[in-house]
């Protein structure tokens, strides 16, 4: 702040009023003063201030806005999305699916049993008796 003064051709404080004198002691004190108070004052305030408050904030809204918005967004959004997918998905998938897959498995089940039931079927054909004590069975 000297050089200033110094720069500005006043080189000898002394040769000023008192007035002057003060006026200029009083910015030296004022600018160093404020620098350092604020320097020190922001920092700490601040520091502290902004933890404590974004903490408290952050935390308390956070919390509500996860909680309300999740609740809602899940409720909704879950039981609309699984209507209708699933309502999509179990009408056209799996209709689609077992046809197919009921006709190819039935069609390779009966195909491997149509030889099975020719055998059954002339085993049937022969009548067999059977003794049950006193009964017959046909």
């Amino acid at each position: 702040m000297l050089s200033v003064f110094w720069r500005c051709g006043i080189k000898n404080l002394s040769n000023l009023s008192q007035e002057g004198q003060i006026s200029i002691y009083l910015s030296i004190y004022l600018s160093i003063y404020l620098s350092i108070y604020l320097s020190i004052y922001l920092s700490i305030y601040l520091s502290i201030y902004l933890s404590i408050y974004l903490s408290i904030y952050l935390s308390i809204y956070l919390s509500i806005y996860l909680s309300i918005y999740l609740s809602i967004y899940l409720s909704i959004y879950l039981s609309i999305y699984l209507s209708i997918y699933l309502s999509i998905y179990l009408s056209i998938y799996l209709s689609i699916y077992l046809s197919i897959y009921l006709s190819i498995y039935l069609s390779i089940y009966l195909y491997c049993l149509t030889p099975l039931a020719v055998i059954i079927d002339n085993m049937v054909d022969k009548p067999v008796i059977e003794h049950i004590g006193n009964y017959v069975k046909i």
